[in-house]
């Protein structure tokens, strides 16, 4: 179990009009589909911890308040074969409860089956990290797994 849990279990995306974004327990991640050939210098890319703005050429393709704070300093861009830009934002608040129901406050939301789907494998990765000797990648989960699922650290081992 050597490769990270969203890789052995697949990711679930939410769909936008210029590309796609999705979320582990860390982190958020921002797939943006440019012309291609595009080179590094034609994008403008501003990261801070409640704000993201991506331009490129000149053009802005994405820019708002996120959905929550993220960590300034850690949130990275990287252009994918001249044709994708990348961002990976490290979220502030790193657990299955907090799962983001859009990218941006008052854009591209998750609809209400992504929003299920995405909070179903938050809650599976956070079983993983709790239980390291077990693998939840192609586990399905039913009943109470909204807000991270059930809490069971208050129970005696």
């Amino acid at each position: 179990m050597s490769a990270p849990f969203e890789e052995r279990s697949g990711v679930v995306p939410c769909g936008t009009p210029w590309g796609q974004w999705y979320q582990t327990l860390e982190e958020v991640f921002i797939e943006v589909q440019v012309p291609p050939g595009t080179r590094a210098q034609d994008i403008q890319c501003d990261l801070q911890s409640r704000h993201v703005a991506l331009a490129v050429g000149g053009r802005e393709i994405l820019k708002g308040k996120l959905f929550d704070s993220t960590i300034a300093d850690e949130g990275t861009w990287t252009l994918e074969d001249r044709k994708m830009v990348r961002i990976v934002l490290t979220k502030t608040k790193r657990d299955a409860a907090n799962c983001w129901t859009s990218l941006l406050e008052s854009e591209y939301a998750a609809d209400p089956w992504v929003q299920d789907q995405m909070q179903r494998k938050l809650t599976l990765e956070r079983f993983q990290k709790e239980n390291p000797g077990f693998d939840f990648s192609g586990a399905e989960i039913s009943g109470n797994y909204t807000k991270g699922g059930p809490d069971f650290s208050n129970l005696e081992k």
